[in-house]
């Protein structure tokens, strides 16, 4: 049931980078957790605050590389934000460039167009270390989650926990501190998203929409449960 309780340091803020994003279920599932949920918009003129003042922060994907500042000149103050919440110890979850915007801003290493791309749902296998995860821990060996990216996270910060790889991609979750989370993969996208992917874009990479979607489909349930439970946890995350 949805919680009463008010959020104890204002809303979410989240940084949509692209007009298709947005935080989708993951947004839900915070509204019904008790959070606000405030988006921003920043390619459509939405300015990023200077200070974060204790409140949450989440950052989604897009179609850039995290200092890609002149496609998306919004970037240096999302980076100076990730950074203030590795600083405050603010609660933060990047999502796909957003996981890679704080593996960079904590001192690790993204690569364009790096290793095997990966479309569609997929199998994430959570590592010895997310078993005392606050987010991860007890949802399985292995996961599905929705992918889209050719970019990856080569090389992880100093310091931080490595919590999940795939076949393709070895860091597809990370934590920062105690309250930092980074993400390849995209727990706010449901199968009903897949199918309206650019099925000619697919194709000129080898693959087949209609093959994807009925993967994210046959996948749908057992996933959405596993993701609305990591994201309980992080809106209580939010409330510490």
């Amino acid at each position: 049931m949805p919680s009463s309780r008010e959020p104890v340091h204002g809303p979410v803020l989240v940084v949509q980078n692209t007009r298709s994003g947005g935080p989708r279920r993951v947004g839900g599932w915070l509204r019904e957790a008790g959070l606000e949920v405030r988006t921003l918009h920043p390619y459509d003129g939405d300015a990023l605050p200077a200070s974060l003042d204790g409140r949450p922060l989440l950052v989604l994907g897009g179609g850039f590389l995290p200092d890609d500042d002149e496609r998306a000149p919004w970037l240096p103050a999302t980076r100076r934000l990730a950074a203030q919440a590795l600083d405050d110890g603010t609660p933060f979850l990047g999502v796909c460039l957003g996981g890679q915007l704080l593996a960079q801003v904590a001192g690790g290493t993204v690569r364009a167009e790096h290793g095997t791309p990966e479309y569609g749902s997929t199998a994430i296998r959570l590592r010895p270390e997310a078993a005392d995860d606050p987010l991860l821990h007890g949802l399985g060996a292995e996961v599905t989650a929705i992918e889209r990216h050719v970019d990856a996270v080569t090389e992880l910060p100093p310091g931080a926990a490595w919590l999940a790889s795939s076949e393709h991609c070895p860091h597809q979750a990370f934590r920062v501190g105690a309250a930092a989370w980074g993400l390849q993969f995209h727990p706010e996208v449901d199968a009903g998203r897949v199918a309206g992917w650019d099925r000619e874009e697919l194709a000129a990479r080898g693959v087949d929409r209609d093959v994807l979607h009925a993967r994210a489909v046959a996948a749908e349930e057992a996933s959405a449960a596993v993701w609305a439970r990591f994201t309980r946890r992080f809106a209580a995350v939010c409330r510490e």
